[in-house]
């Protein structure tokens, strides 16, 4: 074996053992649960002081689902709403449902106290406790509607010249929302409503979709689809950090303070988990295989677990028109899941 053959083979096999090494991190998935029920899905939102899981589902019989968040029992439904998730405020223990009009209810009860009337086509969410208010994120003006979680009153609106995706807290008056049409992260002045800069990270990753914030550091963790990249960029500054390869089709992002681990749930059926040893430093720790479609998820920190949602699916339709979406075939009965990931 000549010496060029020999660093091939070298490399080679150096590339098998780090994906072998992905592969076989510390976290895994250890519960598949069936829950079933008919429709579609799109965000799984925890409570994590009150213990409940919840899950939108639409189509007919639009519902939110609600799960106890540690046994993932069933503890009720909010009929007629069709929404793409849910905003909890601990302080109010008051939620709000992403669909129009906004349904508010009580955390407790599962009661619906009211509904709010809001433009636009209510998508994500946030809530912030630094002044206890919900965000309200549409991809069609206006683009953030904000909502006193206390009364449900409507306080303004603010225009991001973009479609929004997912909004992170610094929890000292700083609002990040990623623009996925602008490639760019906006700041909002939770004091003010306004938008005080966009941090552009074209290039670095397109049609982000998912954000998660180190508060501590001062680090946002934008999750992007076209580069499939995770961009680390400064909160102070918008500077770029570095970027770390993802898998395809990201929608979500969640950062473990404790673990010092941002993770991106994407919908090729994986889990990025990124490692960050120091301000500076990041490195993809493992690649884990979670179901194809579990593109959305939740971070409980109490556990540390990770809730993801998905389900199985029929033969497709007939191959998409040139230039058109490829179809998707029926959700199979009673396969809707949701997957707990844990060390």
């Amino acid at each position: 074996m000549n010496r060029r053959t020999l660093t091939i083979f070298a490399a080679a096999l150096l590339a098998v053992v780090a994906a072998n090494a992905q592969a076989t991190g510390p976290y895994s998935v250890v519960k598949k649960t069936k829950v079933g029920g008919a429709g579609g899905f799109d965000y799984v939102n925890a409570d994590e002081a009150g213990r409940r899981l919840y899950i939108a589902r639409s189509g007919m019989g639009a519902r939110i689902s609600v799960f106890n968040l540690d046994t993932l029992v069933s503890e009720g439904e909010i009929q007629d709403v069709a929404a793409r998730g849910v905003a909890i405020s601990s302080k109010s223990g008051h939620a709000f449902t992403t669909s129009k009009p906004v349904v508010m209810f009580d955390t407790k009860t599962l009661a619906v106290i009211k509904k709010i009337d809001v433009e636009g086509g209510p998508d994500g969410s946030l809530w912030d406790p630094f002044n206890d208010r919900i965000y309200i994120l549409s991809h069609r003006a206006p683009t953030v509607t904000v909502l006193d979680a206390k009364d449900g009153a409507v306080l303004g609106t603010i225009d991001l010249e973009g479609a929004p995706e997912q909004a992170v807290t610094d929890g000292k008056g700083h609002i990040y929302i990623d623009v996925e049409d602008k490639d760019n992260i906006a700041v909002v002045d939770a004091k003010t409503m306004k938008v005080t800069a966009h941090y552009d990270i074209a290039g670095k990753g397109g049609t982000c979709a998912g954000l998660a914030i180190d508060v501590k550091n001062n680090l946002l963790f934008a999750t992007c689809r076209n580069p499939k990249n995770m961009v680390v960029v400064n909160a102070a500054d918008g500077k770029v950090v570095t970027t770390l390869p993802l898998g395809m089709g990201t929608d979500g992002a969640a950062f473990n303070a404790k673990t010092m681990e941002a993770f991106s749930s994407n919908g090729d059926g994986t889990l990025t988990i990124i490692k960050e040893t120091s301000p500076t430093s990041f490195a993809v720790a493992q690649t884990l295989d979670t179901m194809p479609g579990a593109k959305t998820m939740a971070l409980d920190n109490k556990t540390g677990r990770i809730l993801l949602i998905s389900a199985e699916y029929g033969p497709a339709p007939a191959p998409a028109q040139p230039g058109g979406r490829a179809g998707r075939g029926p959700l199979v009965d009673g396969s809707f899941t949701i997957l707990t990931v844990a060390r």
